[in-house]
């Protein structure tokens, strides 16, 4: 009897620790269950759309500084400033130039000397015509010095070239500058037309084109999308940036004043001849799709049963702010994971959330 109790109690404990065994597995199964967010794909168009920021200006901007160079003596306004046509803006210290003007004022007294005295002596014979000619030659440049000093007199001062206003002081007082150093950058503000100036990477810059359309958007504009076109496109990289300008027509009216300096976000349409997005499979997907990158090469999760994820290869194409163009290795697959991706190994099994 005490046998058989035992094999009873025996035989309830396997029974029970085999059913928590089940429990277990089970309950681990659950766990490894990685919860993500899937992204339908779609195929992009011919079109490629380039994003990049930059500041309003007008067509009128411009960089004022001096003809000679010197010590600025003096800078009449300040960054923001209204400034009218004619205005003076800054001034350099005349004293080398008033040591310039003495100088040739005294040489033109001479030579006017020299030459009234070779007239006397040719008349008496004493003095040759090529003497007398000499003479008059040097009268002659000592005439055209003084205009020149003179002229240079009155380069003295910035004089404003239209209305505007001040967008930035380059220099200060006392300051040494030489001949055309930027010392004051000025526009014409609300008087001409307004254009977003941009700047892109190399790639960028040479798929964009002149005529290409763009959006705008701004702050200073809410919920207005500016229509612009490309206007122009620097030749040469800013060596401050880094980056190659790119000017945009802003188009379209607007409701609202705009002020130099203030940002702005663009998206510019690329011509399809002149875009990387183009080829046949080429897809847009967010940063936070990839694993991981170096280089045009990059690695996500995708899922084909939606039970597991599938680690895929891909070859970067353009690089936008938000998101990246995607040229290769999607073909044949409907999503690829965006949310749960880093804590994804080959194999995982997953849950597409809905």
């Amino acid at each position: 009897m005490k046998i058989s109790n035992i094999n009873l109690y025996l035989i309830t404990i396997a029974l029970l620790s085999s059913c928590g065994h089940a429990q277990r597995e089970e309950a681990i199964s659950v766990e490894d269950t990685i919860p993500v967010t899937l992204l339908s794909l779609q195929q992009l168009d011919g079109e490629e759309t380039i994003e990049a920021t930059g500041v309003f200006t007008t067509d009128d901007e411009t960089v004022l500084g001096f003809k000679n160079g010197g010590v600025i003596q003096q800078i009449y306004v300040k960054e923001g400033d209204p400034i009218r046509k004619g205005q003076r803006l800054a001034s350099v210290q005349a004293t080398e130039i008033d040591a310039k003007v003495g100088q040739a004022n005294v040489g033109l007294e001479k030579a006017e000397r020299d030459y009234q005295r070779a007239q006397k002596l040719y008349r008496d014979s004493v003095a040759t015509l090529e003497q007398l000619q000499n003479a008059r030659s040097a009268w002659e440049l000592a005439k055209r010095d003084i205009e020149s000093v003179q002229y240079n007199q009155q380069q003295l001062h910035i004089i404003a070239p239209f209305s505007g206003f001040v967008l930035a002081r380059l220099a200060n007082q006392g300051q040494v500058v030489g001949p055309g150093t930027p010392v004051l950058q000025v526009n014409g503000a609300g008087t001409h037309k307004w254009m977003l100036k941009v700047g892109v990477s190399d790639s960028q810059w040479a798929r964009i084109q002149k005529g290409d359309t763009a959006e705008i958007e701004t702050d200073a504009l809410p919920g207005q999308k500016l229509q612009a076109v490309v206007s122009n496109k620097l030749e040469a990289m800013d060596p401050k940036s880094g980056t190659f300008a790119i000017y945009l027509d802003v188009k379209s009216p607007f409701n609202g004043k705009l002020a130099a300096g203030v940002f702005g976000k663009s998206r510019i349409s690329v011509a399809q001849s002149n875009s990387i997005a183009a080829r046949q499979n080429s897809w847009e997907i967010p940063y936070e799709a990839l694993v991981d990158a170096n280089g045009k090469q990059a690695y996500v999760y995708v899922t084909k049963d939606g039970k597991t994820a599938t680690k895929q290869a891909v070859q970067l194409g353009e690089i936008g702010q938000q998101s990246v163009t995607i040229i290769s290795g999607l073909e044949n697959v409907q999503g690829v994971i965006v949310a749960g991706s880093p804590y994804l190994t080959e194999g995982s099994f997953i849950r597409v959330k809905p």
